[in-house]
């Protein structure tokens, strides 16, 4: 035989054992979009979930993560969930509430007693309603809650009652709902992006914002703030969104499985901000940060006056439910 028949023969087997063969299909890449730092567990923790979906699914799906703004602000992440830009994001729970007022009544502050009360509600037929009203509404799918933390207030004045807040510049979330406490107390908010706040608080922009310790310590807020006043007064969560092209390809099993690898993520970043929470005032005092333990009733009542006022985005029955959550 020639060396060329020979040649063409060892292609022809080549061609008929790769077409035989079953094809190799690449994994589908679920886009993650968020505003935090590659530092804090939100990060970590969805980065860490997609060897779990690749496990879960054999290889059928894993996720890439974004972080810090890198494929928008917390509006164009909500806005790409629908135009299927992004998969999967974080957001706050007052940003969703722009596609469906109620379901921000969890990020309202000082709307719950304390973390049992914040966790009882996330658990709740209440937050089930809410979520499927949330999913009516816009088309996503809320799969999980994450623990943000209780919201402080950082300034570069010291703060020990309502009444120093009065004329206050504070940054806010560019949410309405965010405005609700600095209104009640006199101060004046002012929305910036996340990824602008350092810049804003260093060049005198604004005179004070407000976040959980954890997002303080990992934007590096305390260098450009002298005072830390623990006002707690939002128990703030993120809700982890499926984008409605996303989820509605997936079929029933594949939901199921995202749904448990979200609620893994959420429960691995949650515990790390309860440790952190714990932690972090001594870290702040032992790095010169003047944090001030104050009296939280006088914010509490002088906001709880707003609840039901005209900025609400929910009914008084829906409030009377979470209320009742005990």
């Amino acid at each position: 035989m020639k060396i060329q028949d020979i040649a063409l023969a060892a292609l022809a087997t080549t061609m008929l054992t790769a077409l035989s063969a079953p094809a190799f299909a690449a994994p589908k890449t679920l886009k993650w979009a968020h505003v935090y730092e590659v530092s804090e567990p939100y990060h970590t923790c969805a980065v860490a979930a997609s060897d779990l979906l690749s496990t879960a699914t054999d290889g059928r799906y894993d996720i890439e993560v974004f972080p810090a703004s890198s494929l928008g602000k917390e509006v164009d992440i909500n806005e790409g969930l629908g135009l299927g830009t992004v998969d999967i994001i974080y957001t706050g729970q007052l940003f969703a509430g722009s596609a469906y007022g109620p379901i921000a009544i969890g990020g309202a502050p000082f709307m719950f007693r304390d973390y049992d009360h914040w966790d009882k509600y996330r658990n709740s037929e209440l937050f089930d309603e809410l979520a499927t009203g949330y999913k009516n509404a816009s088309g996503n799918h809320i799969t999980s809650m994450t623990y943000y933390g209780q919201r402080h207030v950082t300034s570069n004045v010291e703060i020990k009652t309502p009444e120093d807040m009065a004329g206050l510049k504070i940054r806010v979330p560019n949410a309405p709902l965010y405005m609700m406490f600095p209104e009640a107390v006199g101060a004046n908010p002012t929305p910036i992006a996340f990824a602008e706040v350092y810049l804003a608080l260093q060049q005198g922009t604004v005179d004070a914002q407000e976040n959980p310790l954890p997002t303080i310590q990992a934007k590096k807020f305390y260098e450009v703030q002298k005072h830390i006043t623990l006002t707690g007064h939002i128990s703030d969560a993120l809700m982890t969104i499926v984008g409605g092209p996303t989820w509605g390809g997936l079929s029933a099993d594949d939901q199921a499985v995202l749904e448990g690898v979200l609620d893994e993520t959420a429960k691995c970043a949650t515990d790390q901000i309860i440790k952190a929470e714990q932690e972090l005032v001594q870290w702040f005092k032992d790095n010169g940060v003047n944090v001030n333990e104050v009296d939280r009733t006088p914010f509490r009542e002088a906001t709880m006056k707003l609840h039901n006022g005209p900025s609400a985005t929910w009914d008084q029955a829906t409030y009377d439910k979470l209320q009742a959550i005990k």
